[in-house]
């Protein structure tokens, strides 16, 4: 399911971000905006290719804003109309112009804590380069969470050797030294011996565990800890970890908004608001650096409806007064990931290897009367489900729902779906439920193969990531990343989308999207999936001035020159926040 990222432009994001997090983002963004304080408040953008999101009126030329919101829309004529004469004109020179995109899927928080910390994506490949990684991770200081090394981004094939692991973190200068390497899916993670022992995590612990339980756990044909874990097997591990600091929090949100500016994003949706998340953009706000709309969605488990979304009307009163925060819905997970060793997606048909599925992380009668009490309370339900039988689950509790509150204009959210039946193909349409997907990780490779197709039913491999099908099916599909699991940037995911290659061929080439739903996905159904639609995600008269100026005419050209593309700038509310050199 995960991609690891070849972009060597994110090493240079990761140094503009740093310095952004130190200095305490005086820099770019501030520079920018004191050169506009003297300029005009009416601007007139001309000689440009706008794409505006909106299906019926698609392109333009022209685009005039006054303040933070745009005015007008079309061609240079009619926008003139609508502008003082005093305008400020500025000639983009045929550049293309587009709403500002909208990640529907970010863990902006926590990447920016990537981006600060030890984060090996893109260093390490192999598995003889991580012990010098490590190294400096603890040298520097940037991987040491108290007195435990944490490393972040590391491939998931590594988990098939923790012989190796072991050889080189659980003896030596790392016997007594706690080590915890987190895989870049974000649900795996492999902890030395050092560590287990500090958690409790021993033979005697395993055998004390159900079957399905001892399933988040790697263990040796000696019944010992072989220090691999997955979802619900690091719980012990998490605790022993130091709470980020004030300072660590806000570094992190400063990076993580430079990068999203750097890429053309200007708002996301925050699936996993955890509270230091939410303490984030609140002290982001606090110093007048939230400017992006974000929605942020708290964890529930649907195990008691009524008491869970008691505690997130709470939360949402405390946070009621952060400017363009919003929480306006909860986030459940179904199930985990289906890569091999991990397995813990749940499917419509057991893992070949065990003979066993996974477990589904709720009661599917406690997660119908969740969705049916959040969306009387106007609050949208967004369900992580990898396997296809935790899509059919998800869905089927989305349904009670919609038969006892009526089909409302709530946009419930799957995301992932790497794998759906058929079958539930029309029920996204059917039941006004938005498909979240991280198309990035639609590509033959090693992780949607090799550690994949062996171990699952072939009635199920064969839909792996089946978004055209669920298009052609009438489902809104809403543009999403994932990160810090993998890449934001837009046209990187719209190349994979478009292609689905990999370095092992083509994954199921009749499921590639057509490049133009996918600037859809990322502008208007992405704002759909915030329930924003009133107020961003298209180029309207009346919205906010939330813009992003591209290199090129990303319509027209190859595949590979549109993966290319790069941000000459980016604009919230009508400044520019960010500019490319």
């Amino acid at each position: 399911m995960r991609k690891r990222v070849r972009e060597i432009s994110r090493n240079l994001i990761r140094a503009a971000a740093w310095a952004c997090a130190v200095l305490g983002c005086g820099g770019l963004i501030a520079n920018i905006a004191n050169a506009q304080d003297g300029a005009s408040q009416e601007k007139i953008f001309f000689n440009a290719k706008v794409f505006t999101g909106n299906p019926d009126d698609a392109y333009a030329e022209a685009v005039a804003i006054r303040g933070e919101k745009i005015v007008a829309v079309g061609n240079l004529v009619e926008v003139e109309k609508s502008a003082d004469a005093g305008a400020e004109r500025i000639d983009l020179k045929g550049k293309s112009l587009f709403p500002g995109f909208i990640d529907s899927h970010s863990h902006s928080i926590d990447g920016g804590l990537n981006l600060i910390t030890a984060d090996a994506t893109d260093k390490v490949d192999k598995l003889e380069q991580l012990p010098a990684f490590v190294a400096w991770a603890k040298k520097s200081g940037r991987g040491m969470r108290g007195d435990i090394i944490e490393v972040f981004g590391l491939p998931l094939e590594f988990w098939s050797h923790t012989d190796v692991l072991n050889k080189d973190f659980s003896t030596g200068i790392y016997e007594k030294q706690c080590v915890v390497l987190r895989g870049m899916d974000g649900h795996t993670s492999w902890a030395n011996q050092a560590l287990l022992e500090r958690a409790g995590i021993t033979a005697e612990f395993l055998k004390s565990l159900s079957a399905v339980k001892r399933g988040y756990y790697g263990i040796d044909k000696n019944g010992q800890p072989n220090g691999f874990l997955v979802d619900a097997g690091t719980e012990k591990i998490e605790p022993l970890l130091p709470k980020y600091t004030p300072e660590q929090l806000l570094a992190a949100a400063r990076a993580a908004v430079e990068y999203e500016y750097s890429l053309g994003i200007t708002a996301w949706l925050d699936p996993l608001a955890a509270d230091y998340v939410l303490q984030a953009y609140k002290m982001l706000a606090d110093h007048g650096e939230l400017n992006s709309e974000v929605v942020a969605f708290p964890q529930v488990f649907a195990k008691d409806p009524e008491a869970e979304l008691a505690r997130v009307q709470k939360t949402r009163e405390e946070y009621k007064d952060v400017p363009h925060l919003h929480i306006t819905g909860v986030k459940v997970f179904a199930d985990g990931v289906v890569e091999f060793p991990s397995q813990t997606a749940y499917l419509s048909k057991p893992y070949r290897n065990t003979g066993r599925n996974a477990e589904l992380l709720f009661d599917p009668k406690k997660f119908a009367e969740l969705c049916i009490e959040a969306n009387k309370e106007g609050l949208i339900v967004h369900v992580h489900a990898i396997g296809d039988g935790a899509v059919t689950a998800a869905l089927d509790g989305i349904e009670a729902s919609r038969k006892a509150n009526g089909n409302s204009e709530l946009p419930d959210e799957l995301t992932h779906e790497q794998f759906v039946q058929p079958s539930d193909f029309p029920r996204f349409r059917e039941l006004n439920v938005i498909s979240a997907l991280q198309l990035f990780w639609a590509d033959a490779s090693n992780d949607t193969i090799q550690l994949e197709k062996p171990y699952l039913d072939p009635s199920i491999y064969q839909w792996q990531y089946p978004a055209r099908s669920l298009l052609d099916n009438g489902a809104i599909i809403s543009g999403a990343s994932d990160w810090p699991v993998s890449t934001a940037n837009v046209f990187m995911a719209i190349y994979q989308a478009e292609t689905r290659r990999g370095p092992e061929g083509v994954l199921d080439p009749p499921q590639d999207m057509p490049r133009e739903a996918m600037l859809y996905a990322y502008t208007r159904n992405s704002a759909k999936a915030m329930n924003m639609l009133d107020s961003i995600g298209t180029i309207a008269p009346g919205k906010r001035a939330d813009l992003v100026l591209l290199d090129r005419d990303v319509l027209t050209i190859s595949p590979e020159k549109m993966r290319d593309t790069k941000v000459v700038w980016t604009m919230v509310a009508g400044k520019v926040v960010w500019k490319g050199k």
